[in-house]
C-alpha cells in the first residue's frame, strides 16, 4: 500500500459514503444524480489535492488534443459498439436466456426533441458523469491506496466493472453484465492510456451516442 496520511484516508471514505447514500439513499434525483456526484468529487479533489482537482481525476491538458478526441475516440467508440452489438449482446443473451430491457428508451423512438434532451443528459450524467465516477474517482483513489501492480490492476477493473453493471440493474441481467464488459473495456483504455480522462469521456460519449441513434431508428 502507498503510503498516505489520515486527510488522503478520510475524504475518500466520507466522499464514497456521500455517493451512496445518493445513489441508494431515500431521495431520488435519478437525471442529475451523477452530475451532483462529480461536483461533490471535484470538491474532495480540491480539499485533497489543492490546486489540481482535475489533474488528479486525469483531465490532462496536454492530451486534450483534435486527433484524440474527435478522430480517434470516435473511431474506438464506434468499434466498442460493434463489439457490443455483434459479439457481447448476442453471446450474453444466448448464456442469460434473457434479453436486455430496453423498455427505459422507448420514449426516444423516433422523438427528435426528446432524443436531444436525452444527447445532452448522456454526454452531460453518463460521460463526464460515470467517467468522474467510476474511472476517474474510484479507479484512481483504488490505485492510490493499493498502487500499480498487475494485481491491483485487475482487481481494480473487476471491481469496478462489476459495480458498473450493477447500476444498470434497470437493463436486466443481460445488461449489467453486458454493461459491466464495457466497463471493463472502459477502464483498461482508461488504464492503457495512462489515465486520460479526456480521451475516455470522448469514447463514452460517443459511444452513447451511436446507441441513441440507433434508439432514434428503431434499430435496438
Amino acid at each position: 500500500m502507498n503510503k498516505i496520511n489520515l486527510q488522503q484516508t478520510l475524504i475518500p471514505v466520507i466522499t464514497f459514503a456521500i455517493i451512496c447514500f445518493i445513489w441508494f439513499g431515500p431521495i431520488q434525483i435519478s437525471y442529475i444524480e451523477n452530475i451532483i456526484i462529480s461536483i461533490i468529487i471535484i470538491i474532495a479533489n480540491y480539499i485533497e489535492y489543492k490546486e489540481k482537482p482535475f489533474l488528479a481525476l486525469g483531465f490532462q491538458r496536454e492530451k486534450f488534443t483534435f486527433k484524440s478526441i474527435f478522430i480517434l475516440a470516435p473511431l474506438v467508440a464506434l468499434g466498442l459498439f460493434a463489439f457490443y452489438v455483434f459479439v457481447l449482446v448476442p453471446e450474453i443473451t444466448k448464456l442469460t436466456g434473457a434479453p436486455i430491457d430496453y423498455s427505459n428508451f422507448d420514449p426516444l423512438r423516433g422523438n427528435l426533441p426528446t432524443c436531444l434532451i436525452a444527447l445532452l443528459l448522456m454526454w452531460s450524467a453518463t460521460a463526464f458523469g460515470e467517467e468522474i465516477i467510476f474511472r476517474g474517482y474510484f479507479m484512481r483513489q483504488f490505485v492510490k491506496f493499493f498502487g500499480e501492480s498487475k494485481v491491483s490492476i485487475v482487481l481494480n477493473i473487476i471491481l469496478f466493472a462489476c459495480f458498473f453493471g450493477f447500476m444498470h440493474s434497470q437493463q436486466g441481467i443481460t445488461g449489467q453484465i453486458v454493461t459491466g464488459i464495457v466497463g471493463a473495456l472502459l477502464a483498461l483504455i482508461f488504464y492503457l492510456r495512462k489515465y486520460d480522462l479526456w480521451f475516455i469521456v470522448a469514447v463514452h460519449g460517443f459511444f452513447d451516442t451511436i446507441a441513441l441513434v440507433c434508439i432514434y431508428f428503431g434499430l435496438a
